[in-house]
């Protein structure tokens, strides 16, 4: 086979372009070099250019020859389409590199070799195996750890391509017992590689380990009190990834282990202590383990207590004490958004969780979580595109000692609750009374990382303990000023239950003005903290917030004018969580004049692709849906403007699609757009009409394209909107509907993947919203009804649907049967039952209602359907709390039907059901 040879006038181009991306300055200049490099990738061979400068261009500087290698290990999948010259070209060409004199070199080329053994996969390349594991018996200490630094990495990032079959041996047989003894190395940095490529095959029930795993229990044992850090830090996370995949192996050795975890918990080096962290965090969030867990409360708590100190580092990094309300954010402040959208869900008896009635948002705000920084929520149905390494780098800055042992002692909390209590009540007090600030405040992070689990246990002192809290809002250290904040938020809802005036007027009352003090904290740690923990109240209250909204709306209004960009995005939050709390009662128009003209002043400063825009708009759906019609003064420029933005967004998408080249457009601003106008249309109804009609290009001809948008987050916002105008303007939506109903069909999908769910969620709903509005026996609708049945009931009967999905399609149908009985009561035997099951335990509401009053007209119809459901049918009718009087007389009058039918079949039947169903049936209708 022929050797590849590059050509000049390629080399030179690829080699100009590498030199020119080291001028980071030119903003410019950058941008061309990015689309350069984007179509480099169409060369058949640039990898292999990218391998000669890295390994054959000794002349050329290390600096351009290591931007080769990392170029290189960002297209290292183009090998797998290369050809058989250019593969074996580059292949041999990085191995070379591997050996170079110079050290950076050496360290682009090794990452290059695990991003291609990774590719290739082990099996397909066994030869460069081989030489990283030979290389471990060399002499020259420089190639051993190189050699090491890739094993290890190969280890961490695809153990199981490792633990394979290659031509009948198993290269693990051979490295891990090799591994074993390097354990033993005279040098630390081979000790720690050693312990940690060991560690990485226990999650993936290893065999060639596993038959070695009491060696290396003792291995783990023997480097204990290893002097170096590094390899301590490994032996602990060895012994958390055995507790976690293979904990009988440990307790036997429970004893032994926990007092060794609790010492390294200790460790002066936080890395290791980190480590020995995450042991009792893993311990805690096995239900299985308690019974081991238990026993060792009373050492474990109190260690985790002490973990929760700020250490210094710590405070250098956080600056805590500055007033800095007046600098300015810098960008990489601000993390990411990623918003999700508004998706359509019901509540359930059983656990009060499901998303809110009509249309309610899938919750994509910024909540502070565990320990006083944002959380990431991540939904079932949210898709999170980011990839490992940024998650790490993102968390790099976060997660440390203090947050693993809070995160820790939350969940020993809802695993031991009271006996939790009764181990930390005395350093508790001890620290929450202590002079020393430092120990202030972390004593309160642990009562508020302990709200949850605890809260029976706590209740009991939280007389005391909210006034302590309130009080220390005033505390001069803004870092203790922050998680009182944090924790006052996690006790909300003690605080705003209206268990009476005196209640309200001791705790209520002092917590909301201290925590809107706190939103004007001259801090922007504080102010942060502040305005999420009154969010966190505002939902907790509710409509109980109402009579205070003059000073919670001009406390909120001035922060306008103080926040810097950062906060400002939480303060949005805020708002728009106050409009859903209280709803109507911000109509009343001096409310209005508070807070409009501020909002519109930050709405006309946005340019249209200001990212900014996003949380604003999220923000304004909040505020219209809560105003009606008081809102229709300012509904205009937003609806015009949410229009082109639609607009705007559906073009760049396609220019997208006709030129992949491009970045793909973000699609934020189309679903807050179609979500604002969502709330407009809750809001304002048929007073939208004008500007519907006026504003070009017109809405529904923008809304038949989002409904065929690729992305399911455009989707889904597109059939909430579909949902939301049947309900409140379906005059102005009817002459649309069969354009619209060609895609709704469509997107009714029994087995959509993760990502489509909700918005197949959303079509199933809408679908129900607009069969009511058509009426009974519509010839319109009618040619649709088969299509949509034929559609929904395959839904409702799947077994792997998600709850929410089987919920959404049961109540279209029902609502599709009242409307067109006739035509779906033939279909009432296939899914009586799974109908039933899907809605029994949802709260009652007016969606329920005429959902069951459907259902009912269906048995109306024919009765016969319902033959082999009855015990289900009887168990959904008697889950109601109370069932409106027309649905009531109609479950009245079908029960009483049966009974007089066939009085003996019906008593005998009723006997057979659970003594709950027969008493209830008997007490409320008498059969």
């Amino acid at each position: 086979m022929s050797v590849w040879t590059p050509q000049q006038a390629g080399l030179q181009e690829i080699l100009q372009t590498i030199h020119d991306s080291t001028d980071t300055h030119n903003k410019e200049v950058q941008r061309t070099i990015t689309q350069k490099l984007n179509q480099f990738t169409r060369v058949p061979d640039y990898i292999a250019y990218l391998a000669y400068i890295l390994g054959s261009m000794p002349q050329e500087e290390e600096r351009i020859r290591t931007i080769a290698g990392y170029l290189l290990k960002n297209n290292s999948r183009l090998i797998l389409h290369s050809s058989p010259q250019v593969a074996q070209y580059v292949k041999a060409t990085v191995l070379q590199a591997f050996g170079d004199s110079s050290d950076i070199v050496r360290n682009a080329a090794g990452q290059d070799l695990v991003a291609f053994l990774g590719v290739l996969e082990p099996r397909n390349w066994p030869e460069c195996l081989q030489q990283l594991v030979a290389a471990l018996d060399s002499q020259d200490l420089g190639q051993q750890e190189a050699a090491f630094n890739v094993l290890e990495k190969a280890c961490e990032d695809y153990p199981r391509k490792l633990d394979i079959d290659i031509n009948g041996t198993r290269p693990l047989d051979f490295m891990i017992p090799k591994f074993l003894v390097l354990t033993e190395h005279p040098d630390p940095r081979m000790r720690a590689h050693a312990v940690a490529c060991l560690s990485y095959f226990v999650p993936i029930n290893c065999q060639s380990l596993y038959a070695h795993i009491d060696n290396f229990i003792a291995c783990l044992f023997k480097r204990a009190s290893d002097e170096d850090p590094a390899v301590r830090r490994h032996v602990c996370q060895a012994l958390v990834l055995l507790l976690a995949s293979r904990p009988e192996k440990l307790m036997p050795e429970m004893n032994n282990v926990a007092e060794y975890m609790l010492y390294s918990t200790k460790d002066k080096n936080e890395n290791v202590a980190l480590e020995a962290c995450e042991f009792w965090l893993t311990f805690a969030e096995d239900p299985e383990l308690a019974p081991y867990l238990h026993p060792l409360l009373s050492k474990v708590a109190p260690v985790l207590l002490d973990c929760m100190v700020y250490g210094e580092d710590d405070l250098l990094w956080l600056e805590g004490d500055v007033e800095d309300a007046d600098v300015p954010d810098k960008d990489t402040d601000i993390k990411p958004r990623h918003y999700g959208g508004k998706s359509h869900g019901y509540e359930r008896e059983a656990n009060g969780g499901g998303g809110g009635g009509g249309g309610g948002a899938g919750d994509g705000k910024p909540r502070v979580g565990a320990y006083g920084e944002e959380t990431i929520d991540s939904d079932e149905e949210d898709e999170y595109d980011m990839d490992d390494d940024d998650f790490a780098d993102e968390m790099s800055t976060e997660w440390n000692l203090r947050k693993c042992a809070a995160a820790a002692l939350d969940v020993l909390a809802v695993r031991f609750g009271q006996d939790l209590l009764t181990v930390l009540l005395e350093p508790l007090k001890e620290k929450l009374w202590s002079p020393d600030w430092l120990q202030r405040e972390s004593g309160i992070l642990a009562l508020g990382a302990m709200a949850e689990g605890c809260i029976d246990a706590i209740e009991p002192h939280l007389p005391m303990l909210v006034p302590y809290l309130i009080q220390t809002l005033s505390d001069p250290k803004p870092l203790v000023r922050s998680i009182t904040c944090w924790t006052l938020g996690r006790y909300a809802s003690w605080c705003t239950q209206p268990a009476s005036e005196e209640h309200k007027n001791q705790f209520f009352v002092p917590t909301m003005e201290g925590l809107l003090r706190m939103v004007l904290d001259n801090n922007k740690r504080v102010q942060e903290a502040g305005c999420s923990a009154f969010a966190t109240l505002e939902e907790d209250a509710g409509p109980e917030l109402a009579p205070y909204l003059e000073p919670v709306l001009r406390n909120l209004v001035f922060a306008f004018d103080k926040y810097q960009h950062k906060n400002m995005l939480i303060l949005y939050d805020a708002v728009g969580t106050l409009a859903d709390a209280v709803g109507r009662a911000l109509a009343d128009p001096m409310y209005v004049e508070i807070l409009m003209p501020p909002l519109m002043k930050k709405w006309e400063k946005l340019k249209d692709d200001d990212e900014d825009l996003v949380p604003l708009l999220e923000c304004l759906a909040s505020v219209t849906i809560a105003m009606g019609p008081a809102f229709l003064p300012y509904a205009g420029p937003i609806f015009i403007r949410c229009n082109n933005i639609i607009h705007n967004a559906l073009l760049q998408y396609q220019a997208y699609q006709q030129n992949p080249d491009m970045d793909e457009p973000d699609r934020s601003f189309l679903v807050v757009a179609l979500d604002l106008l969502s709330g407009l249309t809750q809001g304002l109804g048929m007073a939208l009409e004008p500007l519907i009609t006026q504003t070009q290009p017109n809405l529904f001809s923008l809304l038949t394209v989002c409904l065929k948008h690729p992305q399911a987050p455009v989707r889904q916002s597109g059939y909430a909107l579909v949902g939301d105008m049947a309900m409140s303007c379906f005059p102005l939506l009817r002459p649309h509907m069969p354009g619209i109903m060609a895609e709704l069909i469509m997107q009714l999908d029994p087995e959509p993947k993760v990502e489509f769910i909700s918005a197949c969620n959303n079509a199933a709903w809408s679908v129900g919203e607009v069969a009511l509005r058509y009426g009974r026996d519509d010839p319109e609708f009618q040619q649709w009804v088969n299509p949509l049945i034929s559609r929904l009931i395959p839904i409702l009967l799947h077994p792997k649907a998600p709850r929410s999905l089987h919920e959404n399609a049961a109540v279209s149908i029902g609502r599709i049967g009242l409307m067109h009985p006739t035509l779906v009561a033939a279909h009432l035997p296939e899914f009586a039952q799974a109908w039933c099951q899907a809605l029994y335990e949802i709260r009652d509401n007016e969606e329920k209602d005429s959902a069951f009053r459907g259902f009912c007209t269906l048995v109306q119809t024919n009765p016969a359907g319902i033959a082999k459901s009855i015990l289900w049918f009887c168990n959904a009718i008697v889950r109601w709390n109370s069932p409106t009087p027309e649905l009531n007389s109609m479950f009245q009058t079908l029960l009483s039907g049966f009974k007089q039918h066939d009085p003996a079949g019906w008593a005998q039947q009723v006997a057979t059901f659970p003594p709950g169903i027969q008493e209830r049936l008997h007490q409320r209708y008498g059969v």
